[in-house]
């Protein structure tokens, strides 16, 4: 697979099972290595990147420590950097600013269990834009939420990144979501995987959850479906 990745843009990924889409972002994020070929995160090798924290990673699980309260949780890596003496790019914005970005401004002193599902996972978005991160990678990050709190933060992630500018990977089983969020979308396929297609998404931002609504939403779901279908 050859591809290069625009650099601002937001890119979700969709494809059936198995077909690697988590493993893109594992290879991109040099949680595992290349069997074969190269990565490179701009201009640098995903090791390289990595050290200098050009990217962060959204899982589907918040993974936040349930003892620390959601301001600590979205502070932790800044405690890291200080502990190991590593220098860390840091937001421009506060970790409190960060979570009021996310619709949490009253809720810092939470604890996670007092949180909902979505509310945790926005602690792990603030999170993960702390140290002011390039390259935003997320792994189905709202596949185990409930169909309202799903559009709400599909809205709130699309703010997020036209405030940031911050280059998004978004894994996705769902093909309304990628594309309402993506402005392309990389179709993949399996057996063997490999890139099928890269579908541009040209609905007009910014975008409301009515778009789903309209015959041009329907043509590119209708588009990727068959694409799914034909693997």
């Amino acid at each position: 697979m050859s591809l290069e990745l625009e650099q601002g843009a937001f890119w979700t990924i969709l494809g059936p099972s198995g077909c690697g889409k988590s493993t893109m972002l594992r290879l991109v994020s040099d949680l595992v290595p290349a069997a074969a070929g190269e990565v490179s995160v701009l201009g640098k090798s995903t090791e390289e990147a990595r050290l200098a924290r050009e990217f962060a990673f959204v899982f589907q699980d918040a993974t936040l420590l349930p003892w620390r309260t959601a301001l600590k949780n979205v502070e932790l890596p800044l405690e890291i950097g200080r502990r190991r003496n590593i220098k860390i790019p840091v937001s421009d914005r506060s970790p409190r600013e960060l979570l009021a970005l996310v619709g949490l401004q009253g809720r810092e002193d939470a604890l996670p269990r007092e949180l909902s599902g979505g509310m945790r996972q926005r602690v792990a978005i603030a999170r993960a834009l702390v140290c002011q991160p390039k390259l935003l990678l997320m792994d189905e990050p709202f596949g185990a939420l409930d169909e309202m709190t799903r559009d709400h933060l599909n809205l709130q992630l699309l703010q997020i990144w036209a405030e940031t500018g911050v280059t998004i990977l978004f894994v996705t089983h769902s093909i309304p979501e990628a594309v309402f969020l993506g402005q392309k979308v990389l179709m993949l396929g399996a057996n063997p995987g490999r890139l099928r297609e890269i579908v541009d998404i040209d609905i007009p931002s910014p975008r409301a959850i009515k778009v789903r609504d309209t015959q041009e939403f329907t043509r590119y779901t209708a588009h990727l479906r068959r694409l799914l279908e034909a693997d």
